[in-house]
């Protein structure tokens, strides 16, 4: 793990047993509040990026907004939001997942993309993987590319990063969690 990746991950506050007992929290609050520490989490996906061919940033609601905007501004990119069913005002394409007692669904714009334009999908962490899965199914639909699905966190041990390898997406994160 390199210098950025291990000062964002020793930024990240863990709360044990919340929400529910067992349960070990990543809260990114705390990388958000520390100037240091979010500048070097941006920088890290914007020196990931640079240079690359990028059209778009695809944020997933809600924390993926907060690095999708400033790493769209970065890129000079547009920022496309992929937000939860009933959000979005104009017509949508809509995608279903499942949860661990249930299902939700993720909507975007039908016309948030032009086939072939290069997308990066980003979110605050990886766990079972549901929303970024469903979020790429929603960019496939349109057309577009994903050239990375990235993301602050990795949480392996739930498996959303192999789901999401199992569909052939490449995955950048800057820092995992497993077994602590």
């Amino acid at each position: 793990m390199d210098y950025f990746s291990e000062s964002i991950r020793q930024a990240i506050r863990t709360v044990p047993d919340w929400p529910k007992p067992g349960v070990q929290f990543r809260d990114i609050t705390t990388v958000l509040q520390d100037r240091t520490a979010f500048r070097k989490l941006i920088d890290a996906f914007v020196h990931r990026y640079h240079g690359e061919s990028i059209d778009a940033v695809a944020a997933v609601d809600a924390r993926g907004f907060i690095i999708g905007s400033a790493l769209a501004y970065e890129l000079n990119a547009g920022l496309v939001l992929v937000r939860k069913k009933g959000k979005l005002p104009f017509d949508t394409l809509v995608e279903d997942y499942e949860l661990e007692y249930g299902t939700a669904s993720v909507e975007l714009h039908k016309d948030a993309f032009k086939p072939g334009d290069r997308v990066v999908l980003v979110d605050d962490l990886i766990a079972t993987g549901g929303t970024m899965l469903a979020a790429s199914r929603l960019i496939r639909r349109i057309g577009a590319d994903i050239v990375e699905v990235a993301a602050m966190i990795d949480l392996p041990e739930l498996g959303g990063s192999a789901k999401l390898r199992e569909e052939k997406l490449p995955i950048y994160t800057v820092c995992a969690f497993e077994g602590d």
